[in-house]
This record gives C-alpha cells, structure tokens and sequence, in this order.
C-alpha cells in the first residue's frame, strides 16, 4: 500500500513538540508572530506544519538576528527562529536527542538531560586538586564557524531518516534576516538560540573534541559545557604540548582557539607554592583561583576553589540596579518578595554552590538597594530595626547567608 505521505512524522510529536515550545516561551521570529497568534488557531497551524514536514515541503523562515550584550561589553549575535520553525525543532530534537545521549561523552555536560553547569564546576573543581595544571579552552566564533559539510557528515553517522536529514541541511542554511533588514545566506555556522542549534553544537564537538581527546590523550581529563572546555595537565610543558595539538585539531575541522582568552594556568595552594604568572581561570560564572579556606578541624589553609566570578556579581548587580528600588513605594516588603526572591534564589542556588562566602559582598549591595528603598519610598517604617527585618524576608531561602570564611567542604 503507498504512503500517503512520504515522511512518517507522528502528530503527537508535533503536539509534544508545540508544548515544549510554549515552556519555552521566547520572543516572535521574523514573520512577527508570538505564541499567542499561533495558538488562535493552533489545530489548524499545527496540522499545516505536520503536513508540510510529512510532504517535505518544508522550509525554514529567516531567523532573526538581534545583538545581547555579553560581560565584556561586546554584542554576541542570537538568532531567533519563527514559533513554527522552533516547533519543527523541536520535533527533530525529540528524535535525535535519545540516539546521540548514547553516544556522548561522559565529560561533556552542556544542554544534555540529566547534566548541568554545576556538575561541571564541581568535577572541574576535583580535577584541579589532582592535576597541577589547567588548559583553560576557547574556541573563537564556535557557533559561527561550524563546517556544514563536517556537521551533516556526523549527523549521517546516527541517523539514516531522510526527514531529519533534510530539515536538518535546511536549517544550517537558512537564510538570516540582519538588523538592517538584508537576508545573509551563511555558508557556515549554525544560529545561536535555534532550539536544535545546541544539539548540534554537541555533536560536532563531540567528534572534533571530545572523540579525538579520548583517542590522542586519554590520561587527560577535560570538562566539556558547549563550547567551553578545562583540560587538566601534570605538567606546564605537557600542557603546551597539547595546546599546540589542540590548535592544529582546530584548524582541521575548520574552527580556531581564541589566542586571548585559552591560557595554561598554575593550580596553587598550600602544596604547589611556585609562582607563576597566571594562577586562575573563569569557567561557567567561576573564578578558579587560590583561595583561604578552613578544613573540619577548624584550621585554614590556602586551597585552589571556585568562586563567583567578578563577571557574574558585577552582572547581578547590574541586573538589581535595573528594579528601580525607589520607584518602588507602591509596592509592600512582601510584594517586592514575590517579585524578585525567584531571581535571587536563583543567583544563590547557581552561585552559593561553591565557596559562598564569596557572595556576601554582592548580597550585601542588595541589601543596600533594599535600605535605600525602605528609607526613601516606605512613609512609615517597621518598629523594630531595619537590619532585622529585610534580609529574612527576602533572602529566606539562604541558609547560608554569612560573612565568614568558605569551608573546603562547602
């Protein structure tokens, strides 16, 4: 019996897709519609792209592009897909992803189920007491200089259905829709916020990185988030040794360290005392570095440890100078709870992880910010002092808001 359809793309998949999509939330694409617009008719859009990914009539939109500041005042490109293209995405990530989770590098932890940000800090953090050196890794422009023909040979090699296949090729080259309203056809690269788009970052990495790590250095450890990466060394000239092959690697599968920002760096504390120049790193929102410490037995001692990093708390406080504390009076201590403690939970959850003491001063500027509002915009303040009643409120899910000094265990 023929198929009415050439592609078998089940319509639960595009439901479950859509669904993860609205979670998502996001701004409109180039076509200007929201969500919201897709959902007053969202049986009939739905099926129209269900029927254009099954015919393979499919064809991406333009994405977007917008420009999102990054911590050292320089633009990072994003771009944003249309709701349907994110739904489409979607559909493919929901089958690609089970395949390739089997394959992945256990040392690689960025945008994969079950993997965070901190499990990376924390096995970077490990590693670091173990090995006395670090080749901190970044590669220049990664999302940008993705080879197509590299990225859809290592697609083929987990997949062999032909839908994923061609949407996949059709994303990489989608057109882009430039701030001054041109459409660039990109020749590499694949866009920054396309749901997929991390995914496939993943999985070029994880031959151009991860595989030929394992296979040309396997007493190495490394850890792995995107396109952010920690090798930990025995020895500084075992460290240049395999900069130098790293580099080349690089050039071969068509990307380039950044020369600025990867550098070797001396893991120093109590034990390893020799000085050298560079003695800390940034990896994730932390700053590895010596730090004083205090073991169980009450005694300090210098241990080399994350912390947040200067990026970070300048970011938070950035973003807190952004609520407009003064202008504030209409609002009560508990409305400016409901508000904002999410957020700052958030902050202190990611940051407080490790070597928390290191968030008082940041904390603290909050604190301030709180004062300031509760002297200049409340007419009538609490009887009891003002120390005593803001911070339980609106940093009660810190239990660990003190000013002493981190213990090794923390």
């Amino acid at each position: 019996m023929k198929q009415a359809k050439p592609f078998t793309i089940s319509k639960v998949d595009v439901w479950e897709a859509y669904k993860r999509a609205k979670a998502n939330k996001g701004a409109a694409g180039a076509d200007g519609q929201s969500i919201e617009e897709v959902e007053k008719d969202l049986q009939s859009n739905l099926y129209k792209l269900w029927n254009r990914m099954s015919s393979g009539s499919y064809y991406p939109s333009p994405v977007l592009r917008v420009e999102i500041p990054k911590g050292d005042g320089r633009m990072r490109p994003l771009g944003i897909p249309t709701v349907s293209d994110r739904i489409a995405q979607q559909v493919v990530k929901q089958q690609l992803e089970p395949e390739l989770e089997k394959y992945f590098h256990p040392n690689s932890y960025g945008y994969r189920p079950g993997k965070s940000a901190l499990d990376a800090v924390g096995q970077a953090r490990k590693n670091c007491w173990k090995f006395n050196w670090v080749l901190d890794l970044d590669i220049k422009g990664f999302f940008d200089n993705i080879d197509h023909d590299l990225m859809m040979k290592a697609v083929r090699r987990h997949t062999d259905q032909k839908w994923i296949l061609l949407y996949v090729e059709r994303w990489l080259k989608a057109p882009i829709l430039m701030t001054d309203e041109t459409l660039l056809y990109p020749k590499k690269g694949t866009p920054q916020g396309g749901v997929v788009s991390p995914l496939l970052a993943n999985l070029f990495l994880h031959y151009a990185f991860d595989k030929w790590m394992e296979r040309e250095n396997p007493s190495i450890p490394f850890e792995r988030y995107a396109d952010d990466a920690v090798c930990h060394c025995q020895s500084q000239a075992h460290a240049e040794r395999l900069k130098e092959k790293l580099s080349a690697r690089m050039w071969d599968v068509g990307l380039e360290l950044n020369p600025e920002k990867t550098k070797i760096v001396y893991c120093k504390d109590d034990d390893r005392r020799k000085e050298y120049p560079c003695t800390k790193f940034d990896f994730l929102g932390y700053t590895f570095q010596p730090r004083r410490s205090r073991n169980k037995w009450g005694k300090y001692f210098i241990n080399f440890s994350p912390a947040i990093s200067d990026k970070a708390a300048k970011s938070i406080r950035q973003t807190s100078r952004q609520w407009h504390w003064p202008e504030r009076s209409d609002k009560s201590l508990e409305d400016l709870a409901r508000m904002f403690n999410p957020i700052v939970l958030g902050w202190i959850t990611y940051y407080g992880r490790y070597y928390k003491s290191a968030m008082y001063p940041t904390l603290k500027c909050l604190d301030r910010r709180l004062v300031m509002w509760a002297t200049t915009a409340v007419p009538v303040l609490p009887k009891s002092p003002v120390n005593s009643w803001f911070p339980d409120k609106l940093f009660a899910n810190f239990s660990g808001y003190s000013k002493g000094n981190a213990s090794v265990n923390s």
